[in-house]
């Protein structure tokens, strides 16, 4: 976890480095150990009022891929520098019209230990339909569960941010003071 000292001088980095017209605005970036996420809003396509729902869709679809293909060689030179800079792979994506689209993000193994009620829940999902694979599975469980605990999740981070705080104005954080007459 970063502290919000670190994060916006990571989203400050960007905002300098990022072409001036690659996005309407910087939306947001996320870091963990192994990724950054940057999203910035693109304009969205120009249609009537009356358009149908189909025809909104198929635009908003075509307005990402355009910009995708047409801002690579950019997104990837900022990439290059920022994983050399922060040691993170950087991934993309765009907001258009009310739609989140990510391009490219990592997919990172991550090792547990589950007990057979635990593979058994799984395999149900598995057998479902839910997942194709248990690591699918997983992943349908910890966004399940992170739609039902925002508001708990964002203040055991904000809680962390704090523990930080609290350690670096420990005893090891300033040099010993020198000693006093008669102390030695």
């Amino acid at each position: 976890m970063i502290t919000n000292e670190q994060r916006e001088k990571l989203r400050g980095w960007f905002a300098g480095r990022l072409p001036d017209d690659l996005f309407e605005e910087l939306t947001e970036i996320t870091v963990d150990r192994e990724e950054i996420t940057v999203i910035g809003r693109i304009p969205a396509p120009r249609l009537t009022g009356d358009a149908p729902a189909t025809e909104r869709e198929a635009a908003l679809e075509s307005r990402v891929q355009e910009f995708r293909e047409r801002t690579r060689e950019d997104r990837m030179a900022v990439a290059r520098d920022a994983e050399h800079r922060f040691g993170r792979k950087v991934s993309w994506g765009v907001e258009c019209g009310g739609r989140r689209t990510l391009f490219t993000h990592v997919a990172a193994p991550v090792m547990t230990r589950l007990r057979q009620p635990e593979r058994q829940v799984l395999d149900t999902l598995i057998a479902g339909g839910v997942a194709r694979s248990r690591s699918d599975a997983l992943a349908w469980c910890v966004r399940l569960v992170q739609r039902h605990t925002d508001d708990w999740l964002a203040e055991l981070r904000e809680s962390l941010e704090h523990v930080q705080r609290v350690r670096a104005q420990g005893p090891d954080s300033e040099p010993d003071p020198a000693p006093r007459a008669g102390e030695e």
